[in-house]
Formats: structure tokens, sequence, C-alpha cells
């Protein structure tokens, strides 16, 4: 297993070098520039060139290119050129509250998927199960901006139970009015990995429920219950487990997304602002720790899953994997 980790370890390095330099030749795509950005279309001519030549700017798309890679290499993210700022300090102060999104988003997909799932398995082929079914296909094909606006229609505008935007603060707001605006974004971002959590564990737990070992514990009486929840779901974790990683990651990216809808003060707002304001630094460094955050999901979820399943450990060394 230890090979098998190391392998995954190596091929690190190449997916972030291919992330970074698409990110740094999509970025100098963007029409405009920073300097534009920074001071107007109407500010003088010959200051803006000379911002440029300050900003490196004016240096070839290969300099730029070594400059940045060299920074990064040296643990430099580079400045914000709009707010003036260093990139890394941006992120770390925005990334708590996208992680507090993602993983109670998650939590809530697990929890809910999950036992929507096993109940869906439990009463196969009857009305119980056809209603979840198509419950968690609305889930996974639901577009995100879609279910947003219905949650706000009616939570907000005809209950007005919840607010539409912001975040609250635990100390000058208090823990509920801070829970009453985390709702909204969270349960926005939980809908599709919801869903995929219900198929998947539906089509684990019929597996698992038709096993011979699970007969066989039913024909010593044992409790259904103690079957279910016990027995079959152990057996049924592994492909949950994998498809946990995976999903982690998607509500990590999809915050980019709800958090502009809710105005949630994440990276994903950040990088909106970033992209307006063609803040080169900042849309390269919040991209960069992105891609990091879904290529440690990833290690983390197959190292997990080696544990629980030592034979895909063992088929990814005979297999050269």
């Amino acid at each position: 297993m230890v090979k098998t980790i190391l392998k995954r370890l190596l091929q690190v390095v190449p997916t972030l070098l291919i992330v970074i330099t698409i990110t740094f030749v999509v970025t100098r795509m963007i029409p405009g520039d920073p300097v534009t950005a920074m001071v107007g279309e109407d500010f003088d001519a010959s200051k803006m060139e000379e911002l440029r030549e300050q900003m490196g700017l004016n240096d070839s798309l290969l300099v730029q290119y070594g400059r940045y890679v060299n920074g990064i290499l040296h643990g430099d993210f580079g400045q914000s050129y709009y707010f003036h700022q260093s990139a890394l300090s941006m992120i770390a102060s925005r990334l708590p509250n996208t992680l507090l999104l993602s993983v109670l988003s998650l939590i809530i997909a697990i929890a809910v998927g999950m036992i929507f799932g096993i109940i869906s398995a439990q009463r196969q082929s009857t009305m119980w199960d056809y209603v979840l079914t198509v419950l968690s296909l609305f889930g996974i094909s639901a577009p995100v901006f879609w279910v947003a606006i219905m949650l706000v229609l009616l939570f907000s505008v005809n209950l007005g139970w919840l607010p539409t935007y912001g975040m609250a603060s635990i100390q000058a707001d208090g823990m509920v009015e801070f829970l009453r605006h985390l709702c909204l974004p969270c349960l926005c971002l939980s809908i599709i990995p919801m869903g995929t959590f219900m198929r998947i564990t539906r089509s684990s737990m019929i597996e698992a429920l038709g096993s011979n070992s699970v007969r066989a514990l039913r024909t010593r009486g044992i409790s259904e219950r103690a079957v279910v929840w016990k027995h079959a779901l152990k057996n049924a974790l592994p492909p949950i487990l994998t498809v946990i990683g995976m999903q982690f990651a998607g509500c990590f990216a999809g915050a980019v997304l709800t958090e502009n809808i809710f105005s949630w003060p994440g990276m994903g707002t950040m990088i909106q602002s970033a992209i307006d304001s063609r803040d080169y630094s900042l849309i390269q460094a919040t991209v960069l720790v992105i891609a990091l955050a879904f290529v440690v999901i990833n290690l983390v979820t197959d190292i997990v899953y080696m544990i629980i399943n030592p034979k895909v450990a063992a088929g990814a060394e005979k297999g050269g994997m």
C-alpha cells in the first residue's frame, strides 16, 4: 500500500503543473488587464503604462510564467493587484467560510441520503422506493441556481423564515442568526450530493441485503434492524466511502456558485471579485488551492478505501497503478 500511495503522490506534481499552466494562460486570455480594472479607462495612458511596467505586465508571457512558477516554489503566491494584499492571506481569511459551508452540506447530504437510500432498499419496488428514486434523480439533475431561486422564493419571500444573503457573526449576531444565514446556502449545496448518496446507498444496500451472509443472519433469528443497520450497512459502506471523497470535492467546487448566489463571504465570491477586477495573482492562487484540495481529497479517499479493502491496494501494486 505504501508503494501505491507514493506513486499517487508523484502524480500530484504533473497534475498541479498542468493546472498552473492552464490557469496562467486562461487568465491572460480574459479581455482587459489589471491596470485598466484598477484605475479605469479614462486614466492617463502614460501613467497606466508605467503601472504595467512596475507590475511586470509588459514582460513576455514566458518571463511572467517563469516568475509565477518560481514564486510558487518559494511559497509566494503573489500579491493581489486590486486589494493590495497577499493572495495567500486573502485565501486563508476566506477558506474557513467555504470549508464550513462544504463540510456541513456534505454532512447533511450523507445523513439524509443514506437514510433515504436504506429505506428505499428495504422497500424495493414499493411506492416508497419509487418516490425516493424520483427525489434522488431530481437532486442529481436539478441545477444549483434553480434550486437556490426556489429555496429563496419558498423560505424567504413567501414564508419569510430565512435571510437570503450574507453571513452573520456568532459574536455580534448570536448563534441563532448565524445558523439562519447558513441554512439556505447549506441546503442548496447539499441537494446534488444528497441525490447521489441516495442512489449509491440504495444500490449497495440491495446487493448487501441479498447476500448469503445476510440470509444466514436472518435464519439465525437476528432482528431485521440489526441485520440492516449493523451487518448489511457495514458491507455496503466501501462504495459509499469512495463517493464521499468525490462529493466533498464537488461541494468544495460547487460552493463557488452557491456563495455568489447567497453572497456568502467565501472563496467563491472572492474569485468572482478577482475575475471582475482582472486580478491575475488572486485568480491563479485561488484556482491552485481548489485544485490542491481536489488532489488531497481524492488521495485521502484512495488511502481510506485501500485500508478498508486491502484487495484494492494489492491489485493496484500488481497492476502498476
